[in-house]
């Protein structure tokens, strides 16, 4: 089994360290696909240092930018690299423009899912993270709900 992890923000690469040292431990295959929607070192680099993490298989660099144009160069990105990799899951963590666009492409792709932190609701639609929560929850086969109320 091969697994890609899409990260690109601060909040993804610490939660989604214990799922990179845990693939390391069970000698999984894995790779991480880093859209660089977060790219200073302050919220960035620091963490794969301070955390111990390999550096990124992939670096889409994409920065800064409105909702939209963010989202598709994430988007175009990620499939490009899942069609070349073919890896059997994609995991994503969270709310961002990231999750959403990992989502997306992988959905697409016909690759698994594993949506962790999924189920959690603000229930403000105004909320552009609301929409990608449940955008990524939809498409994904694997919900990984962090709390009993997020479970339902």
């Amino acid at each position: 089994m091969k697994i890609a992890i899409i990260l690109g923000t601060r909040p993804e690469i610490i939660k989604m360290s214990p799922i990179i040292r845990e693939c390391e431990k069970q000698g999984i295959e894995y790779y991480i696909l880093h859209t660089g929607q977060h790219y200073s070192y302050e919220m960035d680099k620091i963490f794969f240092e301070q955390l111990k993490l390999p550096q990124a298989k992939y670096n889409l660099d994409v920065g800064s930018g409105l909702h939209g144009k963010q989202t598709a160069k994430m988007l175009a990105g990620i499939e490009e690299i899942l069609i070349k990799d073919r890896p059997d899951v994609v995991l994503v963590q969270g709310d961002t423009n990231t999750v959403l666009a990992g989502a997306l492409a992988a959905s697409k792709l016909q690759i698994k899912i594993g949506h962790v932190e999924a189920g959690l609701r603000s229930f403000d639609r105004t909320m552009p993270e609301e929409t990608n929560r449940i955008i990524a929850d939809h498409t994904s086969d694997y919900l990984f709900a962090p709390t009993e109320t997020s479970n339902t």
